[in-house]
């Protein structure tokens, strides 16, 4: 009996306990007293083995489970995207990372690896009811007196959970909000999701107050094309970081070089992007319609508001709008809302080589398919077009070379490279090797841009490049959510947007940070000759 209540208790103790931060997972978190251990235990007591007391610790079981699963999540969240997860806005990503995972390990791996995740949930749950029901078997004194010494017991915990946390406060690098770890995260929760559903309400407000709505003017002093090229992953850490930036700092000086004495002018800047470590698609939509979409939920609002992004207004002027999306593979219905006239996912670039793991093109070879499938496939419109790179996404191995532009054709001239050396579950066993790779990819992005623009440099498009967010944080060594934009072409245009790209170059130095959402109003602003009635 002793051993079964030993080993109820332990597991109790370990569940209450479980960090939901990577800075916690530490061997310190042992020295924390979990408040609400004697209270679980004090209530499954007093309700006993009957029907009551099986319907207690059914509902504890559960809500244990839930919660353990929402630290999971956290655990998973805080490493990738440096945020915590909400149970509101970030359940898709469920899905996302799974999908993730099968291009990373390969589907059977990750098809076994979700259903062990629920296998597991369900194991955890049949133990905690296990755990509960040995402490339920107890007796119990049924009378008065004892439902009134709960409280009593209670207050004598919180002073032992004091001295338990005191113990461990000086070793834990992110200490637990209070002893009563495990019932803040769920009362947290709770806060959280009632929060965002406060916030969608306002957000789905704002969408639809829009100044540009129905003006004339728009975007008519844009001569040319223009290109908004979304480089993955890309933050500021390549700027000031010096892991990252002893090596990515010389690629951009060259460039600048070499662009200038090709006659491009250039300016760069930094934006506050709503993401980090993940969830490009949430900086996409956040240039688009100049409104801040840090999650799920408010992407989906935004979406469904009918709000014209800015590819609503450029077909409207005129321009022929286009995506070019190398990393869709799959179905992707809400595109038919942002105002392209063109899709073009994976399937429709012509890449007939291997894939670079998740990766499914390197990005030279994405902006020849732009020219050869958008810009040069006879339509006399200018073209307005969204690209998001994809050679710089996790799991960044292996990496490209750049090739001569001739020498691209299908694609298959990449086989022997993407095919070479250790495949990243490997890889991903150092944490020093994910480092210096994702710092290569980078590296090789950058250079298929500017590489990209020097080709066009006798009549260079308006190109804005914009990184979608910084990698996650162990992996860029920066916690902040800047990200650089460079603006290339034409000096009058270049200059046009020095508001939000003040450094001339593109080596942005350390200065003012504007939110993303600033970007769309001050395209449509800058280059429109009715944008200034059509924002009074």
């Amino acid at each position: 009996m002793m051993l079964r209540l030993a080993a109820a208790t332990a597991l109790l103790f370990l569940v209450l306990i479980q960090p939901n931060h990577p800075a916690a997972m530490t061997w310190a978190a042992l020295l924390l007293f979990p408040l609400e251990l004697p209270v679980i235990l004090l209530a499954v007591m007093a309700a006993g083995d009957g029907a009551a007391g099986r319907l207690l610790r059914g509902g504890l079981a559960a809500a244990l489970t839930v919660i353990a699963a929402l630290k999971l999540a956290d655990y998973v969240s805080f490493t990738a995207l440096t945020r915590g997860f909400n149970p509101v806005a970030d359940i898709a990503l469920v899905d996302a990372f799974l999908r993730l995972l099968a291009g990373a390990v390969g589907p059977v791996l990750a098809g076994a690896a979700a259903v062990a995740a629920v296998l597991a949930a369900a194991l955890l749950a049949w133990a905690l009811w296990w755990a509960l029901a040995q402490w339920a078997r107890l007796s119990w004194p049924r009378g008065r007196g004892a439902w009134l010494a709960l409280p009593a017991l209670a207050l004598g915990a919180v002073a032992v959970g004091e001295i338990g946390q005191a113990m461990g406060r000086w070793s834990l690098p992110v200490q637990p909000p209070g002893a009563a770890f495990t019932a803040r995260v769920g009362v947290e929760r709770v806060g959280l999701a009632r929060r965002t559903l406060d916030e969608l309400r306002d957000f789905k407000a704002a969408a639809h107050r829009d100044p540009f709505a129905g003006a004339d003017g728009l975007l008519d002093r844009i001569d040319r094309d223009v290109l908004i090229l979304f480089v993955e992953s890309y933050g500021r850490a390549s700027l000031d970081t010096p892991f990252h930036a002893e090596i990515h700092r010389a690629t951009l000086a060259r460039y600048e070089a070499r662009l200038a004495a090709a006659g491009v002018a250039m300016r760069s800047g930094l934006l506050a992007a709503p993401t980090r470590g993940g969830q490009s698609w949430l900086s996409h939509a956040t240039v688009a319609n100049g409104l801040w979409v840090d999650n799920q939920a408010s992407y989906g609002a935004v979406l469904a508001s009918g709000r014209e992004t800015l590819f609503h207004h450029a077909a409207r002027a005129g321009f022929r709008t286009a995506a070019v999306m190398p990393q869709i593979t799959l179905d992707w219905p809400e595109a038919l809302r942002m105002g392209f006239e063109d899709i073009l996912p994976a399937a429709d670039l012509g890449y007939a080589g291997e894939p670079f793991n998740w990766v499914t093109m390197p990005d030279q070879f994405t902006l020849a398919a732009l020219d050869r499938l958008v810009r040069e496939d006879g339509d006399p419109r200018r073209d307005f077009v969204q690209v998001a790179l994809a050679s710089s996404h996790a799991p960044w191995v292996p990496i490209p070379e750049i090739l001569p532009w001739d020498d691209i054709g299908d694609g298959t001239v990449y086989n022997a490279v993407a095919t070479s050396g250790d495949p990243p579950e490997v890889v991903w066993r150092d944490r020093d090797r994910v480092r210096a790779q994702y710092r290569e990819a980078i590296d090789y992005a950058l250079s298929a841009v500017f590489e990209y623009a020097l080709l066009h440099s006798d009549a260079p498009p308006l190109i804005l490049v914009i990184g979608d967010h910084q990698a996650a944080e162990f992996v860029a060594l920066d916690d902040r959510p800047d990200v650089p934009i460079h603006v290339l072409g034409p000096t009058a245009l270049v200059d046009a947007l020095a508001p939000l790209a003040p450094d001339p170059g593109l080596l942005p130095r350390e200065g003012a940070v504007r939110p993303m959402t600033d970007l769309r109003d001050a395209i449509l602003t800058v280059y429109s000759s009715g944008a200034r009635a059509a924002r009074r």
